[in-house]
């Protein structure tokens, strides 16, 4: 695996490439960087050339002056410019979801397929943005870490907190670097990101939904009613998962993953 880095207007943007064949982009989501999707990295690695950046904000990567959804995919298409890689496959989980579908709005043509791993097309309801903004103020408040230490363990199922209670701690341990900026800067890209349902309706390449049974960030059922937009969907219900199937259920998730990537 190669760390790379390229400066946009000024500042650092890191990622992995690793592997040889079909380019694949996995972006992670809010509070986390790219390693999260180390199984899969290991899992994929021997079929599939994997490009995994760290988002403007987080990981090793700076914040860059547009932090909207539009301009972290402006990131994404630069990193893909870099490699000289014409067309990709984009997996997004959760934020990485919202800016995957900022990217096929604006990117289309480097696009083979796409998809929202515990991620949705509806814009945030009021609700949804309350919860944000209530967000925000403690982020201000208390700090980034004190705020993903105790949102964290919500995004898990309550199998995964009976059963493996040490994957919530790892995780846990792993966000001691990202800044209140950051985070807040995400929170109002994700409150301001429009409705990008047409996107599933208008793609002329298939699309990935990959759900979460007891997901309490995305729901299930929303999700479930975008799923027959796109001409082609594949749709896979994790059983045992919250949001962070990739951690939750790994084995599953890789070969879901797989199995979307050699059809396409």
């Amino acid at each position: 695996m190669t760390n790379k880095e390229i400066q946009i207007k000024g500042k650092k943007i890191v990622y992995r490439v690793t592997g040889n064949g079909k380019p694949v982009m996995l972006v992670h989501g809010f509070g986390e960087d790219g390693t999260v999707w180390k199984q899969q990295l290991e899992y994929l690695n021997d079929k599939f050339k994997l490009i995994i950046p760290d988002l403007p904000g987080s990981g090793q990567s700076e914040m860059t002056d547009d932090m909207s959804m539009e301009g972290l995919a402006e990131v994404l298409h630069s990193i893909i410019h870099e490699e000289n890689i014409d067309t990709c496959i984009m997996i997004g989980h959760s934020m990485g979801g919202y800016i995957t579908l900022a990217f096929a709005e604006m990117y289309w043509n480097h696009l083979s397929a796409f998809g929202l791993f515990h991620s949705t097309a509806y814009a945030d309801s009021d609700e949804k943005k309350n919860v944000r903004q209530k967000g925000i103020e403690f982020i201000t408040e208390h700090g980034a870490f004190a705020f993903l230490k105790t949102s964290t363990p919500n995004l898990f199922s309550h199998l995964t907190k009976d059963e493996k209670p040490e994957l919530i701690d790892e995780q846990i341990n792993s966000l001691d670097n990202f800044s209140p900026t950051a985070l807040v800067s995400y929170y109002r890209a994700m409150i301001e990101r429009p409705d990008r349902t047409a996107i599933l309706k208008q793609s002329i390449v298939p699309v990935l939904f990959i759900i979460g049974k007891y997901d309490n960030a995305v729901s299930p059922a929303d999700t479930l009613k975008q799923c027959h937009l796109p001409g082609i969907s594949y749709i896979h219900m994790l059983n045992q998962s919250g949001h962070m199937g990739m951690l939750e259920e790994p084995q599953q998730s890789n070969q879901i993953l797989e199995k979307f990537l050699l059809d396409i």
